[in-house]
């Protein structure tokens, strides 16, 4: 009897054992260099360097830029004030994306990450020599307070961190991040995006002996643990960045041969071509070109010429970036509620003409939310992206089943007139009928019009002939161009009837689209919903994105829902020339590969070296 009790504790004793050491097993985590939210990372832990970099570029001269508008803020937590360009040099991140992946990132300030099988937290184990402008340490209690402030005073960073519960001390230099959904596995990812800020600076006092506030805007020049320090400051009009000599990163694989220029400066101009002037004068030294027609009729002058000013057209940046450009109506405003209204507006649109006349031809119509990229919807829908709809039927347009989505095309007097007439019907259809020439409401005897806001003279040439289109059908548009601090305050307030927008897209759409089309984003000042878009079955379909287990998955519900937006009209899609039209001065120079998905502006670019 003994001998069984004694042989019984045994087995339970070495149970016990197994369970726990299972358990132990279970729960040590599996740390990585770094994280591909879609297949795996195309370097492996022990890389050197970017394949993309000139390791051995000089670290030297003076990048001199020049920005259209002005500033008057350098803390980029809060949504107000406008911020300064290149203020994000001077922080690091937990990690940084290798611009040959789509999907790839690798540790900066973190030395590795892990996460559960089920995706419900990540954790990052930052580096021990990873140092603030000071030389202190930076820690998790820094990363902590970084997302709490960001969440707490950003409308942007609060809507894309939402399912980001809470961030907690787990080691020494461990910081762990709570999920309130599983199986989301961008969620590791983008938490390894955010500016990591150092608390005990912006818990101290300035110069003056004053408290500092986060939550107010600020002309300091805040400290980071970035490569570049913030050197001089011209309220509104400049600001100049320097390499930092004592840069704790700058000998990291992931940072080897970016960050070459001794100083970056930023100028600010009032209007595009008195920059443009500046540009052509050898006062800015880097140029990216919007204006179809300026690239094709003003980049003729000598430095031209004789190759001292390069130009180049890259599709790089598009390669993985799907962009839609659009005029947006506000349906906050009644106005723009039916969506028959919102579709005679595109009527009203001719390209064509706008294309031939003043962009020579360099511009594409834009079909698609996610235009350019394998994500853009087209003919009609099938497979899985038919099977999504179909369980969505109720709830949006039946024309997503029987007609693709294209934009009327103009270009000539009768297909122009043709469009107007589709127009005044969609109008009538709405309650709206033409008497005279205005456009009036049939029970109100209320105008139809609009003010469309512009924060820069350069856009009025593109859309003048877009209101000058809408008046033929009665409808009272008007164009109001205001000062880029009052432009954000209207756009972060959803001031506006009709704005002129720009969403870019990644090749892993996820968090984010809540922002852009979420019923939960339309009352919150400062998302990027700017259309106003309340529609449940957007809302599933975002749903459907973010939680996607597999690649096709997440393929069929993304074209989907650009189906669902496309067939509600709620932008009127404007164009794109589908490449970045650079022009640079030849002091500056590219390594000769640049990366697969953007040009590594300012980063891996350098000050050439003067002839021997």
């Amino acid at each position: 009897m003994l001998l069984a009790r004694l042989k019984t504790a045994f087995v339970i004793a070495l149970t016990a054992m197994s369970l726990w050491t299972s358990a132990a097993t279970a729960q040590e985590p599996k740390w990585r260099h770094g994280m591909a939210v879609v297949g795996d990372l195309k370097l492996p832990a022990d890389f050197k360097q970017l394949p993309y970099v000139d390791a051995n570029a000089p670290k030297s001269g003076e990048l001199r830029l020049g920005d259209e508008g002005t500033f008057d803020n350098l803390n980029l937590v809060i949504d107000r004030g406008t911020a300064a360009s290149g203020v994000s040099l001077i922080y690091d991140t937990l990690m940084k994306r290798s611009e040959d992946e789509v999907f790839g990132t690798y540790g900066l300030l973190a030395e590795a990450v892990s996460y559960p099988d089920d995706v419900s937290s990540v954790t990052f184990r930052l580096k021990q020599e990873a140092k603030w402008a000071d030389g202190q340490p930076v820690t998790p209690e820094d990363v902590i307070f970084s997302l709490e402030k960001l969440k707490e005073h950003s409308a942007l960073y609060s809507g894309y961190y939402r399912h980001v519960t809470g961030a907690e001390k787990t080691g020494d230099r461990e910081v762990t991040f709570r999920f309130d959904e599983k199986d989301n596995r961008e969620l590791p990812s983008i938490v390894g995006d955010f500016p990591i800020l150092p608390k005990h600076w912006w818990q101290g006092k300035d110069a003056q002996g004053n408290q500092r506030d986060i939550s107010r805007t600020t002309l300091e020049p805040p400290m980071g643990s970035g490569p570049y320090k913030i050197s001089a400051v011209q309220p509104g009009s400049g600001i100049r960045y320097e390499l930092r000599d004592d840069y704790w990163g700058k000998n990291l694989p992931i940072n080897l041969g970016q960050y070459n220029f001794r100083t970056i400066s930023y100028t600010y101009f009032s209007d595009a071509d008195v920059e443009f002037e500046a540009f052509r004068a050898g006062n800015i030294d880097y140029r990216q070109e919007n204006s179809s027609s300026r690239w094709v009729t003003r980049y003729d002058f000598d430095a031209v010429k004789d190759g001292r000013v390069i130009k180049e057209a890259l599709t790089n940046p598009f390669k993985a970036v799907g962009v839609m450009q659009a005029f947006v109506p506000n349906m906050r405003r009644d106005i723009f509620k039916d969506a028959r209204v919102r579709e005679a507006l595109n009527y009203a649109y001719d390209f064509e003409d706008l294309n031939k006349n003043l962009a020579y031809g360099g511009l594409k119509r834009v079909d698609s939310f996610f235009w350019g990229t394998e994500l853009a919807s087209s003919g009609l829908p099938q497979g899985k992206e038919l099977e999504i709809l179909n369980g969505l039927k109720d709830k949006i347009p039946a024309r997503v089943f029987t007609t693709p989505y294209t934009n009327p095309v103009g270009g000539d007097p009768n297909k122009v007139r043709d469009n107007l007439r589709t127009a005044i019907g969609l109008l009538k259809e709405a309650g709206w009928e033409l008497k005279g020439n205005r456009m009036l409401n049939a029970k109100t005897g209320q105008p139809l019009g609009f003010e469309i806001l512009l924060n820069s003279q350069s856009q009025e040439r593109t859309v003048t002939p877009y209101v000058t289109s809408l008046k033929k059908i009665g409808i009272d548009a008007r164009l109001r161009i205001v000062d880029a601090s009052q432009y954000i305050n209207r756009v972060r307030s959803f001031d506006y009837d009709m704005m002129y927008g720009v969403w870019a897209q990644t090749m892993n759409p996820g968090n984010e689209q809540a922002d852009y089309w979420g019923s939960a984003s339309v009352s919150r000042p400062g998302s990027r919903n700017y259309a106003g878009i309340a529609d449940p079955a957007v809302d599933q379909l975002i749903s459907m994105i973010t939680a996607a287990q597999s690649r096709e998955d997440q393929v069929a519900a993304v074209k989907a829902m650009d189906r669902v937006l496309l067939a509600n009209h709620y932008v009127v899609p404007m164009f794109y020339s589908g490449e970045a039209r650079i022009a640079y001065w030849n002091r500056i120079t590219h390594p000769q590969r640049l990366p697969e998905y953007s040009i590594g502006f300012p980063e891996t670019w350098s000050a050439k070296s003067p002839a021997k």
